[in-house]
């Protein structure tokens, strides 16, 4: 059986995220859609990382059993927000999920003193100071494995709350961090406790005492979803 390998990239704000819901806008059951029309037939898409509603993609991947479709046609049916990059036929048994070596996420500030209506939606406006040594030293402190439960909310799927971070790093007014996988709203909290370190209203030791199974309730707030962005998988 054939399978193809997509690469998209995606304005997530009117979306609920990637994965279908009954009744809801979704970027999954939009490019569903699509194929289906082009293709002629129902797909079922695999994909690398199922982002949550409002979070963007620069370099998600999606998979499915059939041929690759006509990028230009896919994109002539797809709503402005979302574009089709690349479609090429995969290796036999390929999944964009389970043959994934890492994923690595983007949380983007815009830390100017007034807001920019070009980057609302689109950064985390924060025109507060800034502790940048305080945040390299959080950054560094991911890299390894840790047990990131306060970094996901209580209720949860989640088993196991073991990860391990391949990366983390502060890019100018952008975090960066790689791993093989994540938890739910794990780098939206990371975000939201680095920024309280940055603040002054926690300390380093503080922050890197909760990569040892604390208690969700000791991190700090969830980040808003519009400033993080899946930039790449790697395979």
């Amino acid at each position: 059986m054939t399978v193809s390998k997509l690469v998209l990239e995606y304005d997530g704000s009117p979306f609920w995220g990637w994965a279908e819901q009954p009744a809801r806008r979704t970027v999954a059951g939009e490019l569903r859609a699509a194929l289906g029309t082009v293709l002629r037939q129902d797909v079922r898409l695999v994909v690398a990382g199922r982002t949550d509603r409002g979070v963007h993609a620069l370099g998600q991947v999606a998979s499915y059993e059939g041929p690759p479709p006509s990028v230009r046609s896919v994109n002539g049916l797809l709503p402005r927000q979302i574009a089709l990059v690349a479609a090429e036929e995969a290796p036999p048994g390929f999944s964009a999920r389970y043959d994934a070596v890492s994923r690595t996420y983007r949380y983007r500030l815009w830390t100017r003193a007034t807001r920019s209506p070009f980057e609302l939606g689109r950064a985390l406006w924060w025109p507060w100071p800034l502790d940048r040594e305080a945040l390299d030293a959080c950054a560094a402190a991911l890299v390894g494995t840790h047990d990131f439960r306060a970094f996901t909310p209580s209720e949860t799927r989640h088993r196991h709350f073991e990860r391990s971070l391949h990366a983390a790093r502060w890019e100018g007014d952008d975090f960066v961090v790689e791993a093989d996988s994540f938890l739910r709203s794990m780098i939206r909290v990371l975000m939201g406790t680095m920024l309280e370190v940055a603040g002054g209203r926690r300390t380093v030791e503080d922050f890197v005492a909760l990569l040892d199974g604390a208690p969700r309730r000791r991190a700090g707030r969830t980040a808003p979803a519009h400033g993080l962005y899946l930039e790449s998988v790697a395979y």
